[in-house]
Protein backbone atom coordinates (compact mmCIF):
# COMPACT_ATOMS: atom_id res chain seq x y z
CA UNK A 1 0.00 0.00 0.00
CA UNK A 2 2.90 2.44 0.86
CA UNK A 3 3.78 2.39 -3.21
CA UNK A 4 0.50 3.96 -4.28
CA UNK A 5 1.14 7.28 -4.94
CA UNK A 6 -0.69 10.67 -5.37
CA UNK A 7 -0.09 11.05 -9.25
CA UNK A 8 -1.92 7.81 -9.53
CA UNK A 9 -5.24 9.19 -8.21
CA UNK A 10 -5.39 12.54 -8.16
CA UNK A 11 -7.29 14.35 -11.26
CA UNK A 12 -5.11 16.76 -13.36
CA UNK A 13 -7.32 18.85 -15.10
CA UNK A 14 -9.05 20.56 -11.65
CA UNK A 15 -11.06 23.62 -11.72
CA UNK A 16 -8.53 26.76 -11.06
CA UNK A 17 -9.37 30.20 -10.78
CA UNK A 18 -7.66 33.23 -11.60
CA UNK A 19 -6.78 36.04 -8.92
CA UNK A 20 -8.69 38.70 -10.81
CA UNK A 21 -12.00 36.77 -11.39
CA UNK A 22 -14.74 37.83 -9.89
CA UNK A 23 -16.83 35.73 -7.19
CA UNK A 24 -19.88 35.37 -9.48
CA UNK A 25 -17.66 33.57 -11.64
CA UNK A 26 -16.18 31.76 -9.59
CA UNK A 27 -19.20 30.53 -7.67
CA UNK A 28 -20.48 29.39 -11.49
CA UNK A 29 -17.48 27.80 -11.99
CA UNK A 30 -17.12 25.71 -8.71
CA UNK A 31 -20.32 24.93 -9.58
CA UNK A 32 -20.37 23.55 -12.88
CA UNK A 33 -17.34 21.69 -12.04
CA UNK A 34 -18.90 20.09 -9.14
CA UNK A 35 -15.61 20.66 -6.65
CA UNK A 36 -15.75 21.98 -3.18
CA UNK A 37 -12.52 24.19 -3.76
CA UNK A 38 -9.83 25.21 -5.99
CA UNK A 39 -6.25 26.57 -6.84
CA UNK A 40 -6.11 30.06 -7.26
CA UNK A 41 -2.94 30.26 -9.91
CA UNK A 42 -1.00 32.80 -11.85
CA UNK A 43 -0.21 33.26 -15.65
CA UNK A 44 3.28 30.42 -14.75
CA UNK A 45 0.15 27.73 -12.94
CA UNK A 46 1.76 28.35 -9.94
CA UNK A 47 -0.70 28.03 -6.99
CA UNK A 48 -1.60 31.55 -4.92
CA UNK A 49 -4.03 30.53 -3.23
CA UNK A 50 -7.06 28.62 -2.83
CA UNK A 51 -10.77 29.07 -2.97
CA UNK A 52 -13.59 27.21 -1.51
CA UNK A 53 -17.42 26.52 -1.03
CA UNK A 54 -16.44 27.91 2.66
CA UNK A 55 -14.21 30.85 1.86
CA UNK A 56 -17.02 31.90 -0.81
CA UNK A 57 -20.42 32.15 1.34
CA UNK A 58 -19.86 34.61 3.51
CA UNK A 59 -18.92 37.47 0.73
CA UNK A 60 -21.75 35.95 -1.85
CA UNK A 61 -24.28 36.86 0.64
CA UNK A 62 -23.35 40.00 0.46
CA UNK A 63 -23.19 39.93 -3.35
CA UNK A 64 -26.69 38.63 -2.97
CA UNK A 65 -28.39 41.23 -1.36
CA UNK A 66 -26.70 43.75 -2.26
CA UNK A 67 -26.21 42.77 -6.37
CA UNK A 68 -23.16 44.37 -6.62
CA UNK A 69 -20.10 41.61 -7.99
CA UNK A 70 -17.33 43.69 -6.19
CA UNK A 71 -15.32 41.10 -4.73
CA UNK A 72 -12.80 39.28 -7.02
CA UNK A 73 -11.01 35.74 -6.11
CA UNK A 74 -8.07 37.40 -4.83
CA UNK A 75 -10.00 39.36 -2.14
CA UNK A 76 -11.19 36.07 -1.10
CA UNK A 77 -9.04 33.14 -1.36
CA UNK A 78 -7.21 32.02 1.26
CA UNK A 79 -3.27 32.53 0.68
CA UNK A 80 -1.63 29.79 3.29
CA UNK A 81 -2.31 26.58 1.07
CA UNK A 82 -0.80 23.39 1.83
CA UNK A 83 0.03 21.46 -1.25
CA UNK A 84 1.33 17.95 -2.47
CA UNK A 85 3.84 16.54 -4.44
CA UNK A 86 3.06 13.78 -7.55
CA UNK A 87 5.12 10.76 -6.00
CA UNK A 88 3.89 11.99 -1.88
CA UNK A 89 2.30 8.68 -0.46
CA UNK A 90 -1.34 8.17 -0.44
CA UNK A 91 -1.05 6.36 2.82
CA UNK A 92 1.08 9.34 4.28
CA UNK A 93 -1.60 11.95 2.92
CA UNK A 94 -4.52 10.00 4.40
CA UNK A 95 -3.06 10.24 8.15
CA UNK A 96 -2.54 14.00 7.49
CA UNK A 97 -6.31 14.38 5.80
CA UNK A 98 -7.59 12.11 9.40
CA UNK A 99 -7.00 15.24 11.21
CA UNK A 100 -9.08 18.75 10.64
CA UNK A 101 -6.96 19.33 7.70
CA UNK A 102 -7.96 20.14 4.04
CA UNK A 103 -10.84 18.15 2.09
CA UNK A 104 -8.51 18.87 -1.09
CA UNK A 105 -4.59 19.52 -1.76
CA UNK A 106 -3.80 20.97 -4.82
CA UNK A 107 -0.54 18.65 -5.99
CA UNK A 108 2.52 21.15 -7.43
CA UNK A 109 5.67 19.90 -9.21
CA UNK A 110 8.98 21.93 -10.01
CA UNK A 111 6.23 25.38 -8.72
CA UNK A 112 3.58 24.36 -11.24
CA UNK A 113 0.11 22.92 -10.32
CA UNK A 114 -0.42 19.55 -12.02
CA UNK A 115 -3.42 18.57 -10.25
CA UNK A 116 -5.35 18.22 -7.42
CA UNK A 117 -6.36 15.59 -5.28
CA UNK A 118 -9.55 15.09 -2.63
CA UNK A 119 -10.34 12.94 0.44
CA UNK A 120 -12.38 11.13 -1.90
CA UNK A 121 -10.01 10.09 -4.48
CA UNK A 122 -7.45 8.97 -1.59
CA UNK A 123 -10.37 6.59 -0.22
CA UNK A 124 -10.58 5.40 -3.63
CA UNK A 125 -6.80 4.27 -3.84
CA UNK A 126 -7.53 2.81 -0.38
CA UNK A 127 -10.85 1.39 -1.65
CA UNK A 128 -9.19 -0.66 -4.92
CA UNK A 129 -6.32 -1.73 -2.59
CA UNK A 130 -8.83 -3.35 0.14
CA UNK A 131 -10.42 -4.91 -2.77
CA UNK A 132 -7.36 -6.30 -4.22
CA UNK A 133 -6.47 -7.39 -0.27
CA UNK A 134 -9.99 -9.62 -0.09
CA UNK A 135 -10.16 -11.27 -3.53
CA UNK A 136 -10.43 -14.71 -3.29
CA UNK A 137 -9.48 -17.23 -6.04
CA UNK A 138 -12.76 -18.97 -7.67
Amino acid sequence: MESLKVKDYMNARPVTFDPKMSLSQALDKLLTAKQIGGPVVDENRKVVGFLSEQDMIHKLLKVGYHCQDTHNVGECMRQDVLTVAPDDSIIELAETMAGQKPKIYPVVDNGQLVGVITRRDVLSAISTQIGDCFKHPV
